[in-house]
């Protein structure tokens, strides 16, 4: 039944919104109609039945022996008569002489009054009441024989009529279409807001992405969707420019050691003896090598920004940083500190990656040693690797941490990094729900990297 009616409709959200709050309106309308029709009518036959009921009362109450009654107490119930149980007109008002008796029902003992409408050709329809009179008032004027008397008026014109329903029925037409039109004005008015957001979205391409769509005024849906819609076009437009800085740097990064590569082997080419082949090769290698840990590192921090999934298993950091230090090459002294007990959770081999890549960091730009320490802290295992080197300025401790970034030749006198380990170091940390910043240190660059502790690390031995 939905798809029908779907198929039915138009796929106008405005029309189908207008389709479907007239149709609401008309049933809402159509009830309120109905209802009042009924009470209106009600009312006017109640007190039509109240007047003639009254005019019987005051006719009868002006009964006197000996005389018939013929005054008309109500204008507006003119038909009176006063029957006998044969059926004959004893008495009767000026407007009701010579007619037959104005109805045959005759109220029994019991219900001494009754109301009903009767209709004939020759008056039309006429609303009526029937009173048995009291046994006291037939012993005192007929000798106890049984009279009733019949008052009555033509029905009222709201009673015999179409009018009222008519009306009824062209007032609830008139406002379901009131109710229709102004819902389409209100929702065209509103969906030209969409239709400005939408109009501007089919302007925006990858080549562009400064455009912003229109902000409505106020805080409603549709000012929450476009400045949704902003926020996402600005994180897009801030996202794709990231991606073209890295696809240029990447390509740069890649292309100056092929280029020196493929110089050099021209030169063996050319100059055969006056080059040495073996170390034309070894320079070959370690610039293949070199192209291999980047094309590596751009593997493993593709992964990272993807998301995607790892094992998680407790791990002692503290351990895990002896084991990594014990298994350096000799060179810059690296001193240990670690606490007891500093576990994560996480995955084993990023965290040594996390590890790797800030102690050759520093030992690269130490000048005398490397200092390790491993600590918990407010919940977290905390983490620092200091070097005495030059350290790094406070407006460059965040740019570190991006691609393929290179600072001033006192950090990178020694060549061997990617320019990844870093940004790939901060994903991890991320990945971990941790962080990793550079903090003011006495001396040199002081990395600290925080994540939260194990559970059970925090819980008091059994």
């Amino acid at each position: 039944m939905g798809g029908r009616l779907a198929a039915i409709l138009p796929s106008s959200i405005r029309v189908r919104t207008t389709v479907g709050v007239a149709l609401l309106a008309l049933v809402c309308l159509t009830v309120i109609g109905v209802t009042l029709d009924f009470l209106v009518l009600d009312r006017a036959r109640t007190q039509a039945f109240h007047d003639t009921q009254r005019a019987a009362t005051e006719w009868i109450g002006s009964f006197e022996p000996g005389k018939t009654p013929t005054a008309t107490p109500l204008t507006s119930v003119d038909l009176l008569q006063l029957v006998d149980s044969r059926g004959r007109v004893v008495a009767a008002s000026k407007a009701a002489e010579g007619l037959p008796p104005l109805s045959t029902l005759k109220p029994p003992p019991s219900d001494r009054i009754e109301n009903g409408t009767v209709c004939s050709p020759q008056h039309g329809c006429l609303v009526f009441t029937a009173s048995r009179l009291l046994p006291q008032t037939n012993r005192m004027f007929w000798h106890n024989e049984t009279h009733f008397v019949y008052a009555a008026m033509r029905e009222p014109n709201i009673l015999s009529t179409p009018a009222l329903p008519i009306a009824t029925v062209a007032g609830v037409l008139l406002l379901t279409g009131l109710v229709a039109w102004g819902n389409f004005r209100f929702a065209s008015r509103m969906m030209s807001r969409v239709e400005a957001i939408s109009t501007r979205m089919s302007e925006i391409t990858v080549s562009d992405l400064s455009l912003r769509v229109p902000q409505p005024p106020g805080r409603d849906e549709h000012a929450v969707l476009a400045c949704t819609v902003n926020r996402t076009l600005a994180r897009l437009e801030q996202s794709v420019e990231l991606q073209r800085r890295f696809a240029s740097t990447t390509s740069h990064e890649i292309r100056t050691p092929l280029a020196g590569l493929r110089a050099r082997l021209e030169e063996a080419v050319l100059y055969p003896d006056d080059v040495d082949p073996r170390e034309t090769v070894s320079e070959a290698l370690a610039v293949t090598d070199r192209l291999v840990a980047i094309v590596d590192d751009l593997l493993v921090l593709s992964r990272l920004r993807a998301g995607a999934p790892a094992v998680h298993e407790p791990v002692d950091l503290g351990a895990l940083i002896v084991e990594e230090t014990a298994t350096l090459p000799a060179g810059v002294p690296v001193h240990v500190y670690a606490d007891p007990e500093v576990r994560v959770e996480g995955n084993r081999i990023q965290l040594i990656r996390v590890l790797s890549n800030l102690l050759a960091n520093a030992r690269r730009h130490a000048d005398g040693g490397v200092e390790v320490t491993a600590e918990r802290a407010d919940g977290h295992a905390v983490i620092t690797v200091t070097d005495d080197g030059d350290g790094i300025a406070p407006k460059d401790r965040e740019r570190v941490f991006e691609r393929f970034v290179r600072l001033d030749a006192a950090r990178t006198r020694e060549p061997g990094g990617t320019g990844l380990g870093l940004a790939i170091s901060r994903d991890i940390a991320q990945a971990h729900r941790g962080t990793l910043l550079i903090e003011d240190a006495p001396r040199g660059a002081k990395f600290v990297l925080r994540l939260p502790l194990l559970d059970t690390a925090e819980r008091p031995a059994a």
